[in-house]
């Protein structure tokens, strides 16, 4: 007879233990609103093979009856998880070691409910601090209709506003980036080059010159528009009230292509992130885009230079980009000097500088 209390005292003990167990792992204050719910976990499992919490819903853990993770039970017992739709799983399925139930008479006086004015004067005052878990409340913000999308404005000055703003950590990305341009290969442009050509001038600027890509000279010395355009460039710029060195220049490739020819998409697109790269640290008020290929490869357009240049048009949605004759166009066509200077008297229209009028 005492063996068989021992034995009835330990299930109890073990039923108790899995209970709190349980309780502090759904994150509940205090002891359950309904007292029967105590009862009925320490209880056996019904005549029906049910737990006596699935039966009763109502009883001070409404919105706890989810399936609950696993937990190690206390006391070396097995895992303990309430199935779907019970508050508890029957006590002779957790026991340890396969031990009795209890004896039909306890089992009852456990489980016998209070009173049903006792058991909700008990469960009022207790259920307040029960709170189930609930899920995240929505945004008391308006819904966004599809005509507000992010657009890739917005997108676009996130980048640019991701990228450093000190001077000196600016110069030294450019380093960096004009390193890497040194050793690539991303491109068969790599195998005739002498030198890679990555820029000249102030990245301080607020103004970028962006031509096609290096001739023989640039690629001997290793500097852009160093040859006869780069010197009628340079004749340009003074006109514009810069000195040579104070504007950025770069090219849309940073390799010389065989014959000057033409770079082909291919070889664009490898010189692309590069090219991206630059202007994102630079930050340029104004970019002065030189020939068609410089504009074909900053915005992706294939009309040609006659019917593009003199209208503005934008680079990434944010800067703007003034296109124009490149300087070698202008040695075989002088007479098209005019126009180039009208749009160059444009951009600094923009820049709010004026010059005077040139033939």
């Amino acid at each position: 007879m005492v063996d068989a209390l021992r034995e009835e005292l330990a299930d109890l003990t073990a039923s108790v233990r899995a209970f709190l167990e349980w309780h502090a792992m759904t994150g509940a204050d205090g002891l359950p609103g309904d007292p029967s719910a105590l009862h009925e976990a320490l209880g056996a499992s019904s005549s029906e093979g049910g737990p006596p919490a699935a039966r009763r819903p109502d009883r001070g853990f409404a919105g706890l009856d989810a399936p609950a993770p696993a937990a190690p039970r206390g006391g070396g017992g097995a895992a303990f998880a309430p199935p779907a739709g019970a508050a508890f799983a029957p006590a002779a399925q957790r026991s340890a070691g396969g031990a009795a139930p209890a004896h039909p008479e306890q089992r009852a006086a456990f489980a016998s409910p209070p009173h049903p004015e006792q058991r909700a004067a008990e469960a009022q005052p207790a259920r307040a601090p029960v709170q189930p878990p609930r899920a995240p409340e929505p945004s008391p913000r308006p819904a966004v209709s599809a005509a507000a999308a992010p657009r890739a404005e917005p997108a676009a000055r996130a980048i640019a506003a991701a990228q450093p703003d000190a001077p000196e950590e600016r110069l030294a990305r450019l380093s960096l980036i004009a390193e890497e341009v040194r050793t690539c290969q991303k491109c068969p442009l790599h195998e005739g080059r002498t030198h890679t050509v990555f820029s000249r001038g102030d990245p301080l600027s607020e103004i970028v010159f962006v031509g096609e890509g290096p001739g023989a000279e640039e690629d001997q010395q290793g500097e852009p528009f160093v040859g006869p355009a780069g010197q009628l460039l340079d004749k340009m710029i003074a006109a514009m009230g810069y000195h040579r060195d104070g504007v950025y220049i770069c090219n849309i490739v940073k390799c010389r292509p065989p014959k000057n020819r033409k770079p082909e998409p291919a070889e664009m697109a490898a010189c692309s992130p590069y090219l991206a790269s630059q202007l994102a640290l630079i930050k340029p008020k104004v970019i002065v885009a030189l020939g068609a290929t410089a504009v074909q490869g900053l915005i992706g357009t294939t009309e040609g230079i006659t019917k593009l240049r003199g209208t503005w048009k934008l680079y990434k949605g944010s800067i703007p980009i003034m296109p124009t004759f490149h300087p070698a166009y202008l040695l075989r066509q002088p007479g098209a000097k005019r126009e180039v200077w009208s749009d160059l008297k444009e951009v600094m229209r923009h820049l709010g500088k004026s010059a005077p009028d040139r033939g």
